[in-house]
């Protein structure tokens, strides 16, 4: 489903700042992406990769990929203020829908090779009509299939009442929200030792998701929005794995027991997941979590930009790792493996229809 862009008007906006998140370059005159304060390595080599949509459509040719879903990729909108957050979410949306539809489509269908996925202005202090004309203009946008969101909401996390509206005009809609984790945990949590990007991404990312999506299920929300269309990054992070402790905390605490519909486990099912795993046996676990989640709820997904080929090597193992995961998932049948590599997609975002 995903590739992650730096639309150029957003790459050219972060070159402009001189504090994380920002585009710089460095001593050896090279470009860098500095997305945190305290990213390892001075941040990521930046290049055409990360903006041009040939090089998207190259890199999709290489690895077998007809259709892409492009988003705008982490930091999202939330440090900066109101007004410029707004002005931008509009102006990075406008350039989205321009981006996908001028870009090719096959040649006996009037399906595209892109579709995107626009973004809104969740910072603290905005206005809530400023966030539903966001909502209204992705959803007015032909090639705009839904929304990317991080975790933090308006500054009060996913689970601030103030959101209701935005949830209830994303549902009317029928947009999907993609839900990507940005700030990880504490790095106080990772020590003093160097370990590059391995404790935050691989760790840091899926706990986020998992609190996030938690708080989301305590606030009651898919009771309201019951037909809400939420997928989770990173095959949902740790909660999978969570999901029965978490339930039966919830039947034990006085505070949160009768405030939900159903159990936990059924709310897991709500949720649809990216394949971003790299590993059969995670992928099995995750669709066999609950039978609401199934293979017909995952996606498959890349990191595209990130995780380029390594030494040696011509594509991408990060995607590689992923359809071979898929394939070997031993519970699902060929008809399932189909629908995580594509077909669910389609269906969901209705296109080949």
């Amino acid at each position: 489903i995903r590739i992650d862009v730096y639309l150029p008007r957003y790459a050219d906006w972060l070159r402009s700042r001189s504090a994380a998140p920002r585009v710089y370059t460095n001593e050896k005159g090279e470009e860098r992406l500095l997305i945190l304060d305290d990213e390892p390595s001075g941040g990521r080599p930046v290049g055409p990769q990360y903006w041009d949509r040939d090089e998207k459509l190259k890199f999709m040719d290489q690895h077998g990929i007809d259709i892409s879903v492009v988003s705008s990729a982490n930091p999202w909108l939330d440090f900066l203020p109101p007004s410029e957050a707004h002005e931008l979410a509009l102006g990075l949306n406008d350039d989205l829908e321009t981006y996908c539809a001028t870009g090719p489509a096959f040649s006996d269908s009037s399906i595209q090779r892109l579709y995107g996925l626009g973004l809104l202005p969740l910072v603290p202090g905005i206005s809530i009509p400023k966030v539903l004309e966001c909502v209204a203009q992705i959803a007015a946008a032909p090639h705009l299939k839904g929304l990317i969101m991080g975790t933090k909401g308006i500054g009060k996390g996913l689970d601030d009442d103030a959101l209701d509206p935005v949830w209830k005009a994303i549902e009317a809609a029928g947009l999907l929200v993609f839900l990507h984790p940005h700030y990880g945990v504490d790095s106080s949590a990772w020590g003093e030792k160097d370990n590059g990007h391995v404790l935050p991404l691989a760790l840091g990312f899926p706990v986020e998701t998992a609190v996030a999506a938690t708080r989301f299920i305590l606030s009651g929300a898919f009771d309201k929005y019951p037909s809400l269309i939420i997928l989770l990054a990173h095959s949902g992070g740790a909660l999978p794995a969570l999901s029965s402790r978490l339930a039966s905390c919830i039947d034990h605490d006085p505070i949160v027991a009768d405030r939900l519909k159903h159990d936990a486990r059924y709310y897991l099912g709500k949720f649809y997941f990216d394949a971003v795993a790299y590993g059969p046996e995670e992928l099995g676990f995750v669709s066999e979590t609950d039978r609401k989640v199934g293979s017909l709820k995952m996606l498959f997904g890349t990191d595209h930009p990130f995780f380029p080929p390594l030494k040696g090597q011509v594509k991408w193992k990060s995607v590689v790792e992923n359809l071979e995961a898929i394939s070997e998932v031993s519970g699902w049948g060929e008809a399932e493996k189909n629908a995580v590599r594509g077909g669910n997609a389609l269906r969901i975002f209705g296109l080949g229809q």
